[in-house]
């Protein structure tokens, strides 16, 4: 069959005129674009061991001559890419020899301690050049054929195992919603009983000692029980943002991905019990400080775990269980306070106390579950990455085609990391342009959670709606009603993020919520007097249960789904880590501040003050944030190539300008701008390839 063809990782010193290698696409094809019509340019072999690929450079007579030739290059690749996945694209090419295909495929498995599979990982290797026209293959059994169609008919009927998994990871995500809610309810009793705030003079009145609205100047030490009251709340969030969310890598480097959920559910199955039984506010804040580091930790890897093990074309839908399940985990919490309500000097105490409860069966759970295959992968473990592969995936023929997918581009990326340790690879997510651009876009993402203000309403929902004239039993079920509806409507993102997309939930609800935020403070401008007219009661929940609904269908699902996936293998622990840091950091922030802001801003000043929030965080999106639907996470190169200026050009000057003919002036010509695609040259100046440079003969190895 002749010498195997071989992938060398690209150099970034190579001299102009010199032989350089480059990094594989796909199935192992170097990513330079074909010669232009020169005189002596050499066309590319189609046989192995050996790709000649022609020299670009010398051939141009000028950078505008260069640009032109780029752009028919693009345009004819984009033409010969018609009818195929785009995400089967990487680094620019996808070889069409089936024979080195096939060769790459069995050296694979003879020299990762599958050979016993290398008829299996040749077939694969076809399979995973073109994977939408696998019926052309004659090698492919009919139990194979079968297989292959019903992951394409039948997206949804995945294994019982991977289904399985995805609950268990929803479990991690409860845990942080149902402490959210815990802590909510305490804030109307705990403050009392450690005397950091005075006892409001009646049940039913307005606790202007909690949450005053304008009026007198408060005391120094009730203003400094508010600030106390914040550092509690934010205790958690801060303590996950430094160090908790910086733990997760090694953590995940040591034990693994199952490893280090196992390590932080034991300590969020421990904390909330320890501030049941505090006895004063610094026990309680130390015990929040520790279970702070477990959130964080913890919050930076299941999303993560979730986005390895899940299938391309369903990803988005799986990953946003994390949300689904958050929101879940804080309608139990809501569900519990009610419970314990009547049970008067221990109320807190159970609030607080209850958020074990997902904590224990993710703890059990976890490690039935199979690690993740990319984990393995870069332990050089392949069997068992095929094994864990086998557990998720409907046939042996997908299991084998994913993993030599993953495999031959991570080695790709591997090879632009070259070893880095820790620090260096949280530097690439700063310093190579293309992981820049998806840690901006992934921290804009985050950051925009806490900008919309949603989580003023999940610390803060019992003491806003006290303040706006209900009772404590009142509040809370209020508050229970908000964790329904943010639980039920991010249910039907399941089924619009895959299609929808994740760009576009974003930009369509943010408006929305802007609107609601405006709506909740304005309605305290309603004059309420108790035992006179209610009517504000009913309008300020209106808006908060309006604001919940337009965000649990947009940012809710979004959110951690965008940051677990946009980042290549070898710093996904880094950014996924940074974009965490980041959402926690301001959580805490707003945990600290809200208490105080109410007092100084009164509470039509702070809803206001985040309705500004939410309308620069809509900017940022739309300036920011690519759409990520469809493309999986090894081939998202091409989508952060693109350099930010061009992006932000291409979305103020040619889509706003179709949007507003077409959807609002409702212009039924008006034409849409054809798609934003990164060239030769932006992946060149984005880390994904080098400058284009002449290209000389290069060996290719899978």
């Amino acid at each position: 069959m002749g010498p195997t063809p071989r992938l060398r990782p690209p150099s970034r010193a190579t001299p102009k005129g010199a032989a350089r290698d480059v990094s594989g696409a796909r199935t192992g094809v170097p990513p330079g674009p074909p010669a232009p019509p020169a005189a002596g340019a050499t066309d590319i072999s189609p046989s192995p061991p050996r790709i000649r690929l022609p020299r670009l450079a010398s051939t141009m007579k000028s950078d505008k001559q260069e640009d032109q030739y780029i752009e028919q290059y693009d345009d004819a690749k984009a033409d010969a890419m018609a009818g195929r996945r785009g995400s089967h694209m990487v680094g620019g090419m996808i070889i069409e020899n089936p024979l080195q295909v096939a060769v790459m495929g069995r050296k694979f498995a003879a020299t990762h301690d599958l050979a016993e599979k290398e008829d299996l990982f040749e077939r694969a290797a076809l399979v995973a050049r073109d994977p939408d026209n696998f019926q052309s293959l004659t090698c492919l059994s009919p139990e194979e054929q079968n297989q292959l169609a019903f992951e394409r008919d039948h997206k949804w009927r995945v294994p019982k195992m991977l289904v399985f998994t995805m609950f268990v990871c929803a479990l991690g995500a409860a845990v942080q919603g149902w402490d959210q809610t815990g802590s909510n309810g305490a804030n109307l009793s705990f403050p009392v009983e450690f005397g950091l705030l005075p006892p409001p003079a009646t049940e039913g009145a307005q606790r202007r000692d909690l949450l005053p609205r304008a009026g007198p100047a408060k005391g120094a030490g009730q203003s400094r029980g508010d600030w106390i009251v914040g550092v509690i709340n934010a205790a958690p969030y801060l303590a996950g943002a430094i160090p908790g969310v910086w733990l997760s890598d090694p953590l995940n480097h040591w034990f693994g991905r199952r490893g280090e959920i196992f390590i932080t559910a034991v300590i969020l199955v421990a904390t909330p019990i320890g501030s049941g039984f505090s006895q004063t506010w610094y026990q309680l804040l130390a015990i929040r400080l520790v279970m702070g580091i477990g959130m964080g930790a913890k919050a930076a890897t299941v999303a993560v775990y979730s986005a390895e093990l899940a299938p391309t074309r369903i990803r988005g839908a799986l990953t946003m269980g994390w949300q689904l399940y958050v929101c879940f985990g804080i309608f139990l919490g809501f569900a519990a306070n009610c419970v314990v309500m009547n049970v008067k000097d221990i109320a807190w105490r159970l609030q607080l106390g209850s958020a074990f409860i997902p904590a224990l069966p993710l703890a059990c759970f976890i490690y039935l579950c199979p690690e993740s295959p990319r984990w393995y992968m870069k332990k050089g473990k392949y069997r068992k990455a095929l094994h864990s592969y086998e557990r998720i995936r409907n046939g042996e023929i997908i299991a084998a085609r994913d993993l030599y997918y993953s495999y031959v581009l991570y080695m790709e990326e591997l090879a632009e990391a070259r070893g880095a340790g820790y620090f260096a690879r949280l530097r690439d997510c700063f310093a190579v342009p293309r992981i820049r651009r998806a840690t901006v876009g992934a921290s804009v993402v985050m950051l925009a959670q806490q900008m919309c203000g949603i989580n003023i309403i999940s610390f803060y929902s019992s003491t806003v709606f006290v303040e706006s004239g209900f009772s404590d039993k009142q509040a809370l079920y209020a508050s229970l009603g908000f964790g329904a509806l943010n639980f039920t409507f991010a249910i039907p993102a399941l089924f619009t993020i895959d299609t929808f997309g994740r760009r576009s939930l974003l930009l369509s609800t943010f408006p929305f919520m802007i609107i609601t935020l405006l709506g909740t403070g304005l309605s305290f401008l309603i004059p309420y007097h108790e035992g006179g007219s209610k009517a504000r009661l009913g309008v300020v929940a209106t808006f908060i249960y309006l604001f919940t609904c337009f965000y649990s269908v947009g940012e809710g699902p979004v959110c951690f789904l965008y940051g677990a996936e946009v980042f290549p293998t070898v710093q996904r622990e880094q950014g996924m880590a940074f974009a965490v840091f980041v959402n926690m950091l301001f959580a805490g922030v707003l945990g600290l501040t809200f208490p105080a802001m109410k007092t100084a801003m009164t509470p039509l000043g702070a809803f206001c003050f985040y309705a500004g929030l939410c309308a620069i965080a809509f900017v940022l999106i739309f300036l920011f944030v690519p759409e990520t639907k469809g493309i999986s996470l090894e081939e998202l190169d091409d989508v952060f190539s693109v350099p930010s200026g061009r992006f932000i050009s291409y979305q103020t000057k040619q889509w706003l300008p179709y949007f507003v003919k077409r959807r609002l002036l409702c212009i039924s010509r008006a034409q849409p701008p054809p798609p934003l695609r990164a060239n030769y040259r932006d992946r060149a100046k984005s880390g994904v390839l080098e400058e284009p440079v002449d290209i000389a003969e290069v060996d290719v190895k899978a």
